[in-house]
């Protein structure tokens, strides 16, 4: 089990990745959705989750949404290694 403070860290990295991208704050439930990012911890490893959100926010995806990351996550890291 990762450590509870990861899943926040990486919902933050998420929303200054958007920031930086968008120029705008991205609209997220940090309580609701650390279960969906603990659930990518616990499959890819916190160290590679970081690495699959910053290659996530390099590709051509409009509007870069959470739940796409989420859903893909693992097609991502397929396609990434």
């Amino acid at each position: 089990m990762a450590n509870n403070k990861e899943p926040y860290i990486l919902l933050s990295l998420f929303q200054n990745l958007y920031k930086e991208k968008y120029g705008k704050e991205a609209s997220i439930n940090k309580f609701r959705e650390k279960w969906a990012m603990q659930d990518v911890i616990d499959s890819v490893g916190y160290d590679r989750a970081v690495e699959l959100l910053k290659y996530y926010f390099k590709t051509s995806k409009s509007g870069h949404p959470l739940n796409f990351f989420y859903n893909n996550f693992d097609r991502i890291d397929s396609l990434e290694k």
